[in-house]
């Protein structure tokens, strides 16, 4: 048996949906863990009272939060071997002539520079530390490569995440700091609850449409599969959808 100390992760969003589920089963496969989210109630739901998790409120968009987030996971545990950004919001739904300027630069806000200014925080400490290096993986989502109707803040930050992992991926080369992408279309959870009932989700024909989902568990056990990779290993992107999901072309 190992006498070495848990790897640490960080996740954000982890208060609910993919982020709480992925913070589980990191939890599970052995990770300390720093829950990170605006909202703490969530994260202490999140974290059940689990010895190796750490709950740290923090909206990533602002830079004072993520140095504080990342300045008490290193005070806790002198490390950071993961990353998880999976903190994002979905933004305004419109056509690019009808978005609000302000609402369009807050979903840019949350899902670019906050993705970017955690990056930063914990490459810093991945290079800097020993061992060194580190993985980190970007929940992006199928519309980083197929938009949906009607998301163009959404689309545009998740296609600009895409050049954020690549980036990062090749800064990280000299630091053995990987870099990569999940994205994923259609998990079951309760901000995507009305996609597979009720009325459905808006297809490109302006019809609406039931789609399939699948269990946010599994989602979560993927991200965690990439966390746990050792670092001679890179695995740049993932795409994991629902089977049957209308995808290519949206229908």
């Amino acid at each position: 048996m190992s006498d070495a100390p848990a790897r640490v992760a960080v996740v954000t969003g982890a208060g609910t949906g993919i982020g709480r589920a992925t913070a589980r089963a990191l939890l599970d496969a052995g990770f300390r863990v720093a829950l990170a989210g605006r909202r703490e109630h969530p994260l202490v739901e999140a974290a059940a009272g689990d010895p190796a998790a750490l709950v740290v409120p923090a909206d990533v968009s602002a830079p004072d939060d993520v140095a504080r987030l990342f300045d008490t996971v290193l005070a806790s545990w002198g490390r950071v071997d993961v990353l998880v950004n999976n903190a994002g919001t979905f933004g305004p739904a419109g056509s690019v002539d009808e978005i609000d300027p302000e609402q369009f630069a807050a979903t840019l806000a949350v899902n670019v520079t906050g993705t970017m200014l955690c990056t930063a925080a914990a490459f810093r400490i991945m290079r800097a530390q020993q061992p060194q290096g580190g993985r980190i993986v970007n929940n992006g989502s199928v519309s980083a490569r197929v938009p949906r109707p009607q998301s163009v803040a959404y689309t545009t930050s998740k296609h600009a995440l895409t050049g954020l992992t690549r980036s990062t991926e090749l800064d990280g080369r000299p630091y053995r700091i990987t870099c990569g992408q999940i994205d994923i279309g259609n998990v079951a959870t309760e901000i995507t609850r009305t996609i597979g009932t009720g009325s459905g989700a808006l297809q490109p024909d302006g019809t609406r449409r039931a789609e399939p989902t699948f269990d946010v568990r599994v989602a979560a056990e993927a991200i965690c599969a990439m966390a746990s990779l050792p670092l001679d290993v890179s695995v740049g992107h993932v795409e994991l959808t629902a089977a049957g999901m209308p995808l290519a072309g949206r229908g």
